[in-house]
C-alpha cells in the first residue's frame, strides 16, 4: 500500500501534480481516510499539500467523498491556514453547486440538513474572519445557494457583504456585487 504523506512530500501547488495525487487517490479509494488524517493535521504544512489534493479528489470524482461528510465538515472547521482553508472552501462550493445546481441525487441522499447548517456556519466564520479574497469568495457562492433553502442567510449574508464591501479587495468587491444582485 502507498503512503500518501511520502506522496505528498513530492507534491506542488501545479495543477499537473495536484492532479496525478487526486488520481493516485481514486486509483487507491482505500487510502482516503488517510488522506483527511493528513487533512486533519492543521498545525503541520502537509495539511495544506492533502488539502489541495482533496479538493482535486473532489473535483475529479466529488462521490468519492460523500461517506466521509462529518470528517471533512470537521476538519473543515478547525482549518486556519489559507493554504488549506482555500481548498476546503471550494469543496463546500462544489458540495452546495452539486446539492442545489445539479441537483445530483447521491449528494442530496449524502448531505444532510445537519450538514448544509454546519457549512453554513463555517462558510459565514470565513467571510467574517481575517482570510483571504478566494475562500470568501467560494463561502459567498456557497451561502447564497443555502440562502434558497435556509431563510435567515440571505438577509445575514447582505448584511455582511454590504458591512465589509468598503474594505474588499477589487476582487471581493466583484463577487460581492454579483452575489447582492443576486439575493436582491
Amino acid at each position: 500500500m502507498i503512503s500518501l504523506e511520502e506522496v505528498l512530500t513530492t507534491i506542488n501547488a501545479t495543477r499537473e501534480r495536484r492532479s496525478y495525487f487526486a488520481n493516485l487517490v481514486l486509483e487507491n479509494p482505500e487510502t482516503i481516510p488517510e488522506l483527511l488524517t493528513l487533512c486533519n493535521r492543521i498545525d503541520d504544512d502537509i495539511s495544506c499539500k492533502a488539502s489541495w489534493g482533496l479538493e482535486f479528489l473532489c473535483k475529479k470524482n466529488l462521490k468519492a467523498i460523500l461517506p466521509y461528510l462529518d470528517q471533512v465538515i470537521a476538519i473543515a472547521s478547525r482549518t486556519y491556514k489559507h493554504s488549506a482553508v482555500r481548498p476546503m472552501a471550494k469543496i463546500f462550493e462544489i458540495l452546495i453547486l452539486g446539492y442545489y445546481k445539479q441537483k445530483s441525487q447521491e449528494i442530496i441522499n449524502a448531505l444532510t440538513q445537519t450538514h448544509r447548517e454546519k457549512i453554513t456556519e463555517i462558510c459565514f466564520d470565513w467571510l467574517i474572519t481575517d482570510q483571504k479574497v478566494a475562500p470568501k469568495a467560494y463561502a459567498m457562492t456557497t451561502l447564497y445557494l443555502l440562502g434558497t433553502e435556509f431563510d435567515w442567510v440571505h438577509p445575514e449574508l447582505k448584511i455582511t457583504l454590504e458591512n465589509n464591501y468598503a474594505t474588499g479587495s477589487a476582487a471581493y468587491k466583484a463577487r460581492s456585487r454579483m452575489v447582492l444582485k443576486k439575493i436582491s
